[in-house]
């Protein structure tokens, strides 16, 4: 036998003792208890597989700190000059009029996720930074480590790092529209909803939020209902600390726009917290709209970007926030009328 063939037959034993016992570990803890944070967790490695790859003219400044803690951190896609290419050079810098911005917040159940994620940036790098915005995916800190109520402060913070760094990227700081996925989504619509607090504590305005896909518009609601064990994980048991986490009765006078789309393939439902939440909102004269799509949670996030009626839908309500938003969707960076 060769030493090659020896050392082939090694390797397929050993990629087989680890493969059963990573069997053997998820049978052990795909308990009741733990089902859905170990769901969460299968869906956070695969989503990580693979990051994403930059289109070209597009430049990423990786890792931005934003705080102390190595989870403080945040990515800066920017569109490249077509003649510094290898160079990254930044386009819009010198440029007129500033990028808008979008400020993307990852999900991943409050407990896992990462920023650079194929899932979080791709799509959307791929379609809107080419056309002249700047995009910023941060990453915050997680359970255990750092209860949810940390977790949108981390948010916010960065929020306000972003505002205070983009003109150095060319963007400007008041044409931000926050976006977020899952975990993140229920962040950014909190942080939304008390955007009066937010501006009172040193941010500056923003545009407006989407939301994609949070089933916890209305914290107490959910958790009063059958839920799975990660949402115990997240908001505990103290229904005053489901009040203070809950967009919906966080919500203040002169929030920002927002738009929520969901699922229409959950169990869970969460396009009827978002119509619930719409509605409060519209009562209280604020602006929410809701747009259910027929795709499931990942695909929310992961197709958001291709084209497609669902990612048009998004733009159309993005440029309704802002003139310029809507000239750079329709034209991107070059002039047009």
């Amino acid at each position: 036998m060769s030493l090659r063939h020896l050392l082939t037959v090694a390797a397929l034993a050993a990629l087989t003792l680890a493969t059963t016992s990573v069997q053997a570990q998820t049978t052990a803890q795909a308990t009741p208890q733990n089902g859905g944070r170990l769901r969460a967790l299968i869906a956070q490695k695969q989503a990580a597989a693979t990051e994403a790859a930059l289109p070209t003219g597009v430049q990423r400044i990786a890792d931005v700190p934003y705080g102390a803690d190595p989870a403080q951190r945040m990515d800066v896609y920017v569109p490249t000059s077509p003649t510094g290419a290898g160079t990254g050079t930044n386009s819009l810098v010198a440029s007129a009029v500033r990028a808008p911005v979008i400020f993307m917040v990852h999900g991943g159940g409050w407990r896992h996720g990462d920023k650079a994620m194929g899932r979080v940036v791709q799509e959307k790098v791929n379609r809107w930074v080419p056309k002249g915005f700047i995009l910023i995916s941060i990453n915050y800190r997680m359970l255990p480590n750092a209860p949810v109520a940390v977790q949108e402060r981390d948010v916010q913070a960065a929020l306000m790092a972003a505002q205070q760094r983009v003109s150095t990227w060319g963007g400007d700081p008041s044409r931000l529209i926050l976006m977020g996925h899952s975990a993140g989504a229920h962040l950014v619509a909190l942080l939304n909803a008390r955007a009066p607090q937010a501006l009172r504590e040193g941010a500056w305005p923003w545009l407006g939020a989407v939301s994609l896909d949070s089933a916890v518009m209305n914290v107490p609601a959910y958790m009063r209902a059958p839920h799975m064990p990660l949402y115990d994980d997240a908001f505990g048991s103290d229904p005053a600390y489901w009040l203070a986490l809950s967009p919906f009765h966080q919500w203040t006078a002169g929030a920002p726009p927002m738009q929520m789309v969901c699922s229409t393939e959950r169990a869970d439902q969460p396009c009827t917290q978002a119509d619930a939440m719409a509605r409060h909102v519209r009562n209280q004269g604020g602006r929410a709209e809701v747009l259910p799509q027929d795709l499931d949670h990942g695909e929310i996030n992961a197709q958001l970007g291709l084209e497609s009626d669902y990612t048009r839908a998004v733009e159309v309500f993005m440029g309704s926030l802002d003139a310029e938003v809507a000239r750079r969707l329709r034209c991107g960076a070059a002039i047009c009328y």
